[in-house]
C-alpha cells in the first residue's frame, strides 16, 4: 500500500486582510450606548436621591477635572 503524502499547505497571501464582522457586532455597542445615553438624559425615568439631575453633576465634574 502507497504511503499517504500530504499537500504542502498553500503560502500566506501578501494581499490586505479581509476581515468582516457580523451585523451585531457593530449594532449590539451601539444599542447599549444609546440605552444608556436615554437613562442619563432623561432624568425623570431614573428615581435616584438627588437634588439635581445626574447630567448636571457628570458635566460639573467633567469641568472641574479638565480645568486642572
Amino acid at each position: 500500500m502507497p504511503a499517504c503524502t500530504h499537500s504542502r499547505p498553500h503560502p500566506a497571501t501578501t494581499g490586505g486582510v479581509d476581515m468582516r464582522l457580523p451585523w451585531w457586532a457593530l449594532a449590539l455597542p451601539a444599542l447599549a450606548f444609546i440605552s444608556l445615553l436615554a437613562l442619563i438624559l432623561n432624568p425623570s425615568d431614573a428615581h435616584a436621591a438627588g437634588d439635581g439631575p445626574a447630567i448636571a453633576h457628570l458635566v460639573e465634574r467633567a469641568q472641574q477635572l479638565l480645568a486642572r
